[in-house]
């Protein structure tokens, strides 16, 4: 494989960007993407000595889009655009996610509907393979006239200013670009317009979340199947006959999968001592199943959002058209990332609902799955903290794309408020990540309290696992195991 990806030669999807970011594969452009960068620019640029009025272009933005710019300052607008527009606050964003904006940014750019010079993004693709990764914010995108704020900030190192990631430190990117004897370089018409334009913000943290769920889907099917062994589940309820007669794809893998992780064990198709399993256990292919159909879906609507032109106004050299429309607007992503959260917050919530029947001292389990209960607590509080983050989990899903505020004086009169859903979703990974890990501990307990002989698959997990989290035999501080379990999750394959 070329340690090249060619921005162009292909459409972008979730594992090609995966595999970019993980393999610190560099980019660079495809001939045919330059040649589409190049028209579109030479179209632009006749459009703007005809005169003619382009709206971002010649005029002022927003509710001031009436305004119109001499010719000898159209190139001030786009720099003053980029400062203006650099209202970011809150938290910092992951440099991971930074990077998927910028390779969204630079796609988008590449798609030839813009106007943008080819220096231009060819500075923002020597950015990304000198790994000078901009500081970006978490709060200030309103996820409908592009997600400005967070792009501005994306942008600012192009001129100069802002801070970048560089060698493992925050600096400006003065500094940086300085080290590497890259010169900042003046915007030209349209361009500041077309940076900040566009859904990248939100799409970055839909695909690294889209990434996550996947193993998250995975590892709530494995970990709940340490749970149903422990327990003492029984079997039927993941048979294909079930699946069958209710023929949601996601169920029928989750049973397939349940049983493929068992199928070695010597225990699991042997237990009929208990008529039925609480819920938690027997409706996991319905419940994981649900929730895998979810990512499926906003997987395919992403992958729609992340090919997309999000631009405005938008260049159709060969139709000889300047249009001027809508495609920022973050609402059919921002919609897919509110159903995205709920879909995970219920693996997470399912899996409490494990823990708290694995340490309620049935089916020959002891009280919070210690012996000496009493003196010892056991893993009491851990369902307690589980509890919490579910809690947490359900006010984080209320929907941000019910809501949306007035802004620019009333003309961009409707928002999609993406990118808090992007913002919540995230967080709402994190959260069912903590809650597999407290899972783990308690279902690995489990099981060697009962010292049960399980498949291969969960002996080869119990196995790891311990390397990294002993059994615990009398009362410990249990919050570093949950921390071990989560890095022993995200680096298990």
């Amino acid at each position: 494989m070329s340690k090249y990806f060619e921005i162009g030669s292909k459409r972008l999807n979730i594992s090609l960007i995966e595999d970019i970011i993980s393999k610190n594969r560099k980019i660079r452009l495809s001939k045919n993407s330059i040649i589409k960068i190049k028209k579109s620019r030479n179209y632009l640029e006749k459009s703007v000595s005809d005169k003619s009025l382009i709206y971002g272009v010649n005029t002022g933005f927003g509710s001031l889009c009436e305004n119109k710019i001499p010719i000898n300052q159209i190139n001030k607008l786009q720099e003053n655009l980029l400062v203006s527009h650099a209202c970011g606050v809150g938290n910092i964003i992951p440099k991971d996610i930074a990077k998927i904006i910028l390779i969204l940014k630079i796609h988008a750019l590449s798609l030839g509907y813009s106007g943008v010079r080819l220096s231009l993004i060819n500075f923002l693709i020597k950015l990304y393979n000198k790994d000078i990764t901009p500081v970006i914010y978490e709060q200030g995108s309103l996820g409908a006239s592009g997600d400005l704020a967070p792009l501005a900030h994306l942008s600012l190192p192009i001129i100069g200013k802002g801070n970048v990631y560089y060698n493992g430190k925050i600096i400006t990117s003065k500094n940086a670009l300085k080290k590497e004897n890259i010169n900042p370089i003046k915007l030209s018409y349209k361009e500041g317009l077309a940076l900040l334009n566009g859904t990248q913000f939100m799409s970055a943290f839909c695909t690294w979340s889209i990434i996550q769920s996947k193993k998250i889907a995975y590892f709530s099917d494995l970990i709940s199947s340490v749970s149903l062994e422990a327990f003492s589940c029984r079997h039927e309820p993941f048979t294909d006959l079930i699946s069958i007669v209710r023929p949601h794809q996601g169920q029928i893998q989750t049973g397939k999968n349940i049983l493929k992780i068992l199928k070695s064990s010597k225990t699991f198709f042997l237990n009929n001592q208990y008529t039925q399993d609480p819920y938690s256990f027997r409706c996991i292919p319905q419940v994981h199943g649900a929730t895998k159909d979810v990512i499926n879906y906003v997987n395919n609507l992403l992958e729609i959002e992340i090919n997309s032109v999000t631009d405005n106004p938008i260049i159709f050299h060969k139709e000889d058209k300047i249009i001027s429309g809508g495609n920022f607007h973050g609402q059919p992503i921002a919609m897919a990332m509110d159903y995205l959260a709920i879909s995970l917050s219920e693996l997470g919530n399912i899996s409490e609902r494990r823990v708290f029947n694995l340490l309620s001292g049935k089916r020959g389990l002891p009280n919070y799955l210690i012996e000496d209960a009493g003196i010892n607590s056991g893993f009491m509080i851990t369902q307690y903290t589980a509890a919490s983050i579910v809690s947490q989990n359900k006010q984080l899903c209320t929907p941000s794309s019910v809501d949306s505020i007035v802004s620019s004086n009333g003309q961009e009169d409707h928002v999609s408020m993406g990118a808090n859903s992007a913002i919540k979703l995230h967080k709402v990974v994190n959260n069912v990540n903590t809650l597999l890990s407290i899972e783990l501990m308690n279902s690995v307990q489990a099981l060697e309290l009962k010292k049960i002989k399980s498949s291969k698959i969960i002996i080869k997990l119990v196995n790891s696992y311990r390397e990294k989290v002993p059994f615990v035999n009398q009362d410990v501080i249990l919050s570093n195991y949950i921390f071990k379990g989560k890095e022993f999750i995200s680096n298990y394959f």
